[in-house]
């Protein structure tokens, strides 16, 4: 799965996430754009998840229309995520196109 991490998503995330291929908005030089705007270009790029702790997302986004999914994390401690990463590579694992999910810590 084609993966992309908003700004504050922990980025030692991703050695859990080996089997996936995972990019950061920062990689992709998307970091100045908005969350309406980085969706759209993340779509446009072929992703298929998008990992924010952006926890006003689903509130600021009509996230309806949108094909990337999206998994919400509830915290951006690394320290707090680090022991539940399993639990997060199975939610990814589940994920679908268009879906949403959060994560609480």
């Amino acid at each position: 799965m084609k993966i992309l991490f908003d700004q504050g998503t922990p980025v030692p995330l991703r050695q859990y996430l080996k089997e996936h291929t995972v990019k950061t908005a920062y990689e992709e030089g998307w970091s100045t754009l908005s969350n309406g705007d980085l969706l759209t270009e993340a779509e446009k790029a072929d992703y298929e998840l998008f990992v924010t702790t952006d926890q006003n997302l689903r509130y600021q986004q009509n996230l309806c229309e949108r094909q990337v999914a999206i998994i919400v994390l509830l915290s951006t401690s690394w320290p707090r995520i680090r022991p539940k990463a399993e639990q997060v590579l199975e939610v990814i694992n589940a994920m679908h196109l268009g879906g949403y999910a959060e994560i609480p810590f």
